[in-house]
């Protein structure tokens, strides 16, 4: 690889480059089951790590490939398939509630793309109804959903939006997403204080009074 190539991907990582609000995926993701997915896995992470120089016959690292494939495919990453997207539960508003409804400290985990190490924070959701309800631990399911695959925090926001917007028929919805991101306090700049946050509204809450009770409710 040239000098200007490698120079060009470290600022497209570190400049956080978004492409699509949909996640990039092949036309073929989903052809290979997650058994095939994992041996493969297993494989070239294997090969990484003989690579770096350790010895994968010591007992404490001879498991070690598989353990890592099996993270990603059921766990880090189980987001990527659309088979475990949650069923959203939406009910008619009977008791007509038509006030605010929040659902706050939403931890979730997830992936910068880039460097594929963490991003760990809490996202903080706001819905007003127009004749539609979600069941509470639906949202918190949206966001650990779209949490699960590599991301870029600005895509995961409005995914999240995005997904309760289609499901309550609704433009009045908020989304902030506030989290910390080890590509920024491990390497790089090494900034272990900062944090960055991301939000997406629509309908009432483009009204800034809304936004500021949205806000003032979180405290």
């Amino acid at each position: 690889m040239k000098k200007k190539e490698k120079i060009k991907i470290e600022a497209e990582g570190d400049n956080h480059i978004m492409t699509s609000v949909d996640t990039p995926m092949l036309p073929n993701a989903f052809e290979k089951s997650d058994k095939e997915k994992i041996e493969i896995i297993q494989e070239y992470f294997g090969g990484i790590m003989e690579t770096l120089g350790l010895d994968l016959s010591d007992d404490s690292l001879k498991g070690t490939p598989y353990r890592f494939a099996k993270m990603y495919v059921k766990e880090l990453f189980a987001g990527l398939d659309p088979d475990k997207k949650p069923s959203l539960s939406v009910f008619d508003n009977k008791y007509q509630y038509d006030k605010m409804l929040i659902d706050k400290n939403i931890t979730f985990s997830s992936a910068c793309e880039h460097h594929f190490l963490p991003i760990v924070g809490k996202a903080h959701v706001g819905y007003i109804s127009s004749g539609k309800v979600i069941g509470i631990s639906k949202i918190n399911r949206i966001v650990e959903y779209y949490g699960k695959r590599p991301q870029v925090q600005e895509r995961m926001t409005l995914q999240v939006y995005n997904e309760l917007k289609n499901a309550l028929q609704t433009d009045d919805i908020i989304v902030i997403v506030d989290a910390e991101h080890l590509c920024v306090s491990t390497r790089g700049v090494k900034d272990k204080s900062s944090a960055t946050v991301t939000m997406e509204y629509g309908g009432k809450f483009t009204d800034s009074s809304y936004r500021e009770e949205f806000i003032r409710l979180l405290e």
